[in-house]
């Protein structure tokens, strides 16, 4: 069991009226349980919260008139994942994938699976099935990419990471997401928080559906598995994004973290991790 305390800030300056989508609050699966939450706008607003998408993911409708806007949030989390060893993780069977996985497997606007198909069965074709494979795709994302904090924008692919080997959080887990696709693994994003993350910010991995279940990976190896609090899921960097909003209001500042508040010592260094 893992116990991990999160939080963000974020400062907008509204200058006319705002329609804000935030999704900030952390989602709660069988492996992750919400001990505790609080959510504060100043000044106060009327906060509409909904559940969206395929994996119900928890979001924040908010109508804000000209000012300047904090909004706190604060989560202690209890992690409970299902541990297993990697070599015993095999791939699944597409023929008995559940039906609500296999949208998983198709190109989505940043990971564009069906281009790539070709170079991810050359470089990964005889890579033994399973965890292994993709841990190896994930190495190797980790590998041939350069962690470059500004040298990628809001409209960069996966095709265009591969071909100019550098990126931030959510180009390594969308290149590693393409390649498991192309390879007939349903693959998916996620936003969320990560204990230690250096610089603390909102962190991008990804999850892989083999045998039966989704597993955590990062391709940036900037955090641990144990150490990721799932914000939301989805096919990409597209459906979670933090906040999106349409009017006129910019961000000021943003401050994010997550600490260990207890963690379980058992070695996970060679184990497969899921909270879904």
């Amino acid at each position: 069991m893992t116990k991990i305390d999160v939080g963000s800030e974020l400062i907008y300056e509204v200058r006319r009226s705002t329609v804000f989508l935030f999704k900030i609050a952390v989602g709660q699966t069988n492996h992750q349980r919400i001990e505790q939450e609080t959510y504060t706008f100043d000044p106060m607003q009327n906060v509409e919260d909904c559940v969206v998408g395929l994996d119900g993911n928890r979001l924040q409708r908010v109508v804000v008139d000209p000012c300047t806007l904090k909004i706190q949030y604060n989560a202690t989390v209890e992690l409970t994942p299902d541990i297993e060893m990697q070599l015993d993780v095999q791939e699944s069977n597409i023929a008995q994938v559940p039906s609500d996985v296999l949208t998983y497997l198709n190109p989505s606007r940043y990971c564009e699976s069906d281009l790539l198909g070709r170079f991810a069965f050359e470089e990964f074709g005889q890579v033994p099935r399973g965890f292994q494979r993709v841990q190896a795709i994930c190495d190797w994302v980790n590998t041939h990419l350069d962690y470059t904090p500004g040298s990628t924008t809001s409209t960069t692919t996966a095709a265009d990471v591969l071909l100019q080997r550098t990126g931030v959080c959510r180009d390594y887990a969308h290149l590693a997401i393409s390649l498991c696709r192309g390879l007939g693994i349903p693959a998916r994003y996620v936003s969320g928080y990560a204990v230690d993350l250096q610089p603390p910010d909102f962190h991008g991995f990804m999850e892989a559906f083999l045998d039966g279940n989704w597993y955590l990976f990062d391709p940036t190896k900037l955090a641990e598995t144990k150490g990721l609090v799932r914000i939301a899921t989805g096919r990409d960097a597209a459906d979670v994004a933090f906040a999106t909003l349409t009017g006129d209001a910019v961000l000021k500042s943003s401050t994010v973290w997550a600490t260990a508040g207890s963690i379980n010592d058992a070695n996970q260094g060679n184990s497969a991790v899921s909270t879904a």
